[in-house]
């Protein structure tokens, strides 16, 4: 227990959030807001969802819900979880739970009572906090409080146990740690992971590639990604890990905080890979990564080593993003600058020119078309994107050497 209170914060007031509470009402002093919203409004941090816990069983939640005039959605019923939908927002209602038997991947749970037994069952020290919505009055069973004020993250109880139950909670301790952790690292927290990690090869490539996706974009992600190389922990799901991952991502941080950009998922994935094609799209492919993000990662991959004379050709070619993202990670760095101040405020221009017009001029209708507007683009890019008239006049030159050919063959 704690004196400690919830600190005052926006989305305490919610008046949608309060009517879902009110319906959960119960005699023993319940709903409990629980885990990330808790956690994070201590940390002065915005939060981005409010979960709830209740002694209620999942039925009643519902009943309860609807009658409140609240959508109830069954997310998962016999894991006790209904989320509730008011007013366009979802709240994740969870029923008191202790665990009956685990596999590695998933629970059986049996509903309880008991906020400990509850508290119990969670990942890590700074998830299991609750807060009473009327009062503000924080729960703390497992020195939740005190690690997060030390910047510890810790596993409740055993270690290795937490993790036998669900080995996903190996990337998610790295991703709490890159986000949440300062000062000293648990000793036995990375031991168990290192010990643990082969059970990564019994979870879904989706759900590894949730948890790895968020971790990487995280600021502070460096240190947690130099201890997962260290200790292996990508071996089991990456076994196409670059030899120079690690040098290779700290590298690229140091790139962003001094030309100031912000991370790059797809940028920081590459630093882990081997600068081969093939190889990226076999991983991505694993991951069963989204088609947006296979083909991002397929572009960059492929890209030209950038320079500050080829830099506006590679974004004009696939886009601003993907340029900065290759400066930052293939440029020398006496081009880096230079690349990035070619692409400041630099606005990617359009060819503005059609086959129609093409013909115009007095190319014949034909394949002759669409392959003369490919070699005036190319000229075009090749001398930096010059005016409308000098387009004109390319064009013009292009459709005169064309038909010369033509008259030739």
């Amino acid at each position: 227990m704690t004196d400690r209170i919830l600190p005052d914060a926006a989305w305490r007031h919610s008046d949608r959030l309060r009517k879902v509470v009110a319906a959960l009402a119960d005699e023993h002093g319940g709903p409990r807001y629980v885990g990330g919203a808790v956690r994070d409004t201590l940390l002065g941090l915005d939060v981005a969802d409010v979960d709830l816990a209740t002694i209620l069983h999942p039925e009643v939640v519902v009943d309860r819900l609807e009658a409140a005039g609240i959508k109830a959605v069954p997310t998962g019923l016999d894991h006790g979880t209904v989320t509730a939908v008011a007013d366009g927002r979802n709240y994740e209602i969870t029923t008191l739970r202790s665990d009956v038997a685990t596999d590695g991947r998933r629970a059986v749970v049996a509903f309880a009572t008991d906020w400990c037994e509850d508290a119990a069952r969670r990942d890590f020290t700074i998830n299991a906090l609750y807060a009473d919505p009327a009062t503000g009055k924080i729960f703390d069973y497992f020195g939740g409080l005190q690690d997060l004020e030390d910047g510890s993250v810790r596993f409740i109880g055993d270690a290795d146990q937490r993790i036998a139950e669900d080995f996903l909670r190996i990337l998610r301790y790295f991703r709490f740690l890159a986000r949440y952790g300062r000062g000293d690292v648990d000793a036995a927290a990375i031991n168990a992971c290192a010990k643990g990690a082969h059970g990564l090869t019994a979870l879904s490539r989706e759900r590894i590639a949730q948890e790895l996706t968020k971790l990487l974009v995280l600021p502070s992600a460096v240190t947690a990604i130099g201890l997962m190389i260290e200790h292996r922990i990508f071996a089991p799901f990456l076994p196409e890990l670059a030899e120079d991952a690690g040098p290779k991502f700290t590298a690229l941080k140091e790139r962003e905080d001094k030309f100031q950009q912000p991370p790059s998922l797809q940028a920081r994935l590459l630093t882990l890979l081997p600068k081969d094609p093939a190889t990226v799209d076999r991983v991505a492919a694993r991951l069963k990564l989204s088609n947006k993000l296979r083909e991002g990662l397929s572009s960059r991959v492929k890209s030209d080593i950038p320079t500050s004379q080829n830099i506006q050709a590679l974004a004009y070619q696939s886009g601003m993003p993907c340029a900065v993202d290759v400066t930052m990670l293939y440029a020398t760095d006496g081009d880096v600058g230079d690349c990035l101040v070619q692409l400041d405020g630099w606005q990617v221009p359009e060819l503005g020119l059609k086959g129609g017009e093409l013909i115009v001029m007095g190319l014949h209708p034909g394949p002759m078309v669409a392959k003369t507007l490919r070699l005036i683009e190319a000229r075009w890019i090749s001398e930096g994107f010059p005016s409308a008239h000098r387009l004109t006049e390319i064009a013009r030159q292009s459709v005169a050497d064309a038909l010369s050919a033509s008259r030739k063959a």
